[in-house]
């Protein structure tokens, strides 16, 4: 009674305030953006403190809500966004004046209703608090699941929204005593850090074969030549001492991947003795995504890492379990995905003795779960800023906003067929999902029908309309088709350009750009193979208005596999078939001429993919059979390293850029001759590119596609377009990885459009 009673003088009070104009003012500000599990609300309650603010502040379904009093708002309000935590990312914040009840103090108050309107932070590299924390003497010393509201696993382990720990998979773990105090206390930097644990109370480590100590008897057997795998946040690793060629040459050997480059990962002191970041190198390494970052040379470590490339993929440890293992071996460890040869990265822990038990001498395991499987994400820092090849742990679930003029309509975009990615659009945001793989694998194909439906759920996502490639037998394509939604087809590299004009923000009526997208392969709108051309379109149509001359692709799919098939099509399309006999004497050549003659299994493509291989096996770089893919292509321009200058003109009729001079040139110096591969093929797409913005039918040029990660290539197109408005990725991989954002931007269009 006594409560009913207050608050009937405090409506009596209110009416009285109201009629006398002297109703308390405050304001109300709504902050949007990826601001929930980050340490955001006992931010704002420090800063009410400091600034004498009244009032209080919540999580919702929009983000967080705060109601302040006070006379310092405006340097409160300030502050929110200038000085926000580590981990968030302030996307708007919105303020208005409100009459609200008079506060005598700042509270954080209980979350409102959650929901797929927020936004989930990604998982973050250990903070140096807690790397402080686990070398001292307290109670986490040499704890390796170490964490607070500023880093640890976040959408790794997560199972539902809202972001809870009851919803992640550290649910088994009761906290003890000590821990939800810490995580009940706003001052303290674990409040509401839903992985908070301790060794008392949170996953602990074990080795199969058992060990005393797992980390100790880790570090031994890699020292000792070993190779081990090891649980990380999106998955396992394989580990093996990165200064031991015989190790690496092993796990080669067993992992059945000869050349493909492995990732290095190393403390910042080990690092600097065989590598010289520059200073923005040595801050992307130290991001909270812990990228691997790929940085040029490697003095001292053998070739074997990646051979005959000139640079290497570095990490620095991002878990506490890494620091501790780093600290216990005091040298490099390679650190490469923990799975059988084309399948996904193993999770589980008996998945992960089942499979890789017989890769390695130990497993190194914990008892927390894995909820999503994340490969690391993989970039570089280019002279045009920062490029990411595979995104994925560390940098989803990031969102990117539409770009103006579009409406706010759900869609789903389902990507290519390798390096897939899935795409949803909701609240103004395109949500591009991590790097999913080939389809081609029945267990990667599993992983991405898996992916779809967790997204869905995750974002409460209801799509009206689902985008696809326009190749019929790409499986992504016919898992659009299966979901009973209207099915949006898309070609390639329209999406490709739809892609790079989505990432850079340019509106739905900015006009038509030009478009240089190089790639593999494509199904063009003409039936034939595409991968070489320029486009000139914006979101909603292109025309095709430049290409690659054509040449066969003999033996259909195995010329993806195979670059001397495409350096006989380019020979003989050229005029030197001597010179093919020459070069491939131990290859069925007339059988493969007699079925390009009857169109058997050799469809005409445009593709700049394949012409980067024929001019590698040219070379002698790769002839037979390439190990991973674009293997040809990344010698290719690793050869080409320290020449400079221009190019030679190639021929171009009616849109057709011939490409038979550069096989027809001197190749004695096969490094000259292969940096005027690349200048020779920008300096002629960017001519006709630039053609189209000087006669006024394009506002910009727009480079996409994945021949656009050679490094070269990029510097030499972007020399080529000096004084022309240039787009470039910098957040979304210019490869497949970043189609399903064009595919969902072209689908919206097409949808206002109706």
């Amino acid at each position: 009674m006594t409560e009913i009673a207050g608050h009937g003088l405090w409506v009596c009070l209110q009416a009285l305030l109201r009629h006398y104009g002297a109703m308390p003012k405050g304001r109300r500000i709504r902050v949007k953006g990826q601001v929930q599990g980050v340490g955001f609300r006992p931010f704002v309650w420090n800063l009410a403190k400091r600034f004498s603010i009244t009032g209080r502040v919540s999580n919702d379904a929009e983000g967080v809500l705060i109601l302040a009093q006070g006379a310092n708002l405006s340097q409160f309000e300030d502050a929110i966004t200038s000085e926000a935590p580590p981990l968030a990312r302030v996307d708007a914040v919105q303020a208005c004046a409100v009459e609200m009840r008079l506060a005598t103090r700042f509270e954080i108050v209980s979350s409102g209703p959650t929901g797929a309107d927020t936004h989930i932070p990604p998982d973050a590299a250990t903070c140096m608090d807690c790397r402080m924390e686990m070398t001292g003497q307290g109670r986490r010393s040499g704890y390796a699941f170490t964490n607070c509201t500023n880093c640890g696993p976040r959408y790794t382990i997560l199972r539902h929204l809202p972001y809870d720990r009851a919803r992640t998979t550290m649910a088994p773990f009761e906290m003890c005593d000590d821990c939800r105090t810490e995580y009940s206390d706003p001052q303290d930097r674990r409040f509401h850090a839903q992985p908070i644990a301790c060794p008392k109370c949170g996953p602990a480590l074990s080795l199969i074969p058992p060990a005393q100590d797992p980390i100790a008897e880790a570090a031994h057997l890699l020292l000792a030549g070993g190779v081990v795998a090891i649980k990380g946040l999106g998955g396992f690793h394989i580990a093996c001492d990165a200064t031991n060629p015989t190790a690496i040459d092993e796990l080669r050997r067993r992992k059945r991947r000869p050349t493909k480059p492995f990732a290095v990962m190393a403390s910042e002191q080990i690092l600097s003795r065989y590598a010289s970041p520059h200073a923005a190198e040595w801050t992307l390494l130290n991001d909270p995504a812990a990228p691997i970052v790929l940085i040029a040379g490697r003095a001292g470590l053998p070739d074997t890492l990646a051979p005959g490339l000139g640079s290497l993929g570095w990490m620095l440890p991002y878990t506490p379990l890494h620091h501790l293992l780093l600290a216990a071996v005091d040298r490099p460890l390679v650190m490469t995905s923990g799975n059988l040869s084309g399948e996904p990265q193993v999770i589980g822990n008996e998945e992960a003795l089942a499979k890789l038990g017989h890769l390695v001498e130990a497993t190194l395991l914990h008892d927390r779960d894995i909820a999503r499987r994340l490969d690391d994400s993989l970039e570089r820092l280019l002279p045009s800023g920062l490029q990411i090849l595979r995104r994925a742990r560390g940098r989803v679930p990031g969102t990117l906003p539409l770009p103006e003029g579009f409406s706010d309509q759900q869609v789903v975009a389902y990507g290519a067929h390798l390096k897939s990615a899935i795409c949803l659009t909701k609240n103004g945001q395109a949500l591009l999902s991590h790097h999913l793989g080939d389809l081609d694998d029945p267990l990667t194909w599993e992983e991405f029908v898996k992916a779809d439906a967790d997204y869905a759920e995750l974002f409460e996502h209801a799509p009206i309309a689902a985008a696809c490639d326009l190749h019929p037998d790409y499986r992504s394509s016919q898992h659009a088709r299966a979901k009973g939604l209207t099915v949006i087809e898309v070609q390639h590299h329209h999406a490709h350009l739809a892609s790079c004009l989505a990432e850079n923000a340019w509106p739905r009526d900015g006009g038509s750009v030009a478009g240089i997208i190089l790639d593999g392969l494509g199904l063009g709108t003409d039936g034939t193979i595409w991968g070489g051309e320029v486009l000139l379109g914006d979101y909603s149509n292109f025309e095709r208005r430049a290409w690659l001359r054509p040449a066969p692709l003999p033996g259909g799919d195995a010329a993806s596999r195979a670059p001397w098939r495409n350096l006989l099509a380019r020979l003989d399309q050229a005029g030197m078939p001597d010179r093919a006999d020459e070069l491939l004497s131990n290859h069925p050549l007339d059988l493969l001429r007699q079925a390009v003659q009857a169109g058997i299994n050799a469809p005409l493509s445009s593709s700049a993919g394949r012409l980067f291989d024929a001019f590698a096996a040219a070379l002698g770089l790769v002839e037979d059979q390439q190990s991973y893919e674009g293997e040809a292509a990344m010698l290719l321009e690793a050869l080409a390293a320290g020449h400079s200058g221009g190019g030679i003109k190639l021929p171009t009729k009616d849109g057709v850029i011939d490409p038979s001079l550069l096989f027809q040139m001197d190749w004695a110096d096969t490094s000259e001759a292969a940096y005027l591969f690349h200048a020779s093929l920008a300096h002629a797409f960017a001519t006709e590119a630039r053609a189209l913005v000087e006669n006024g039918d394009a506002k910009a040029v727009a480079l996409s596609g994945g021949c656009f990660q050679n490094a070269l290539l990029l510097q030499q197109t972007l020399d080529a377009l000096r004084g022309v408005p240039v787009l470039i990725h910098n957040r979304v991989p210019a490869n497949d990885g970043g189609l399903a954002l064009g595919q969902a931007l072209i689908a919206l269009a097409r949808l206002d459009g109706d």
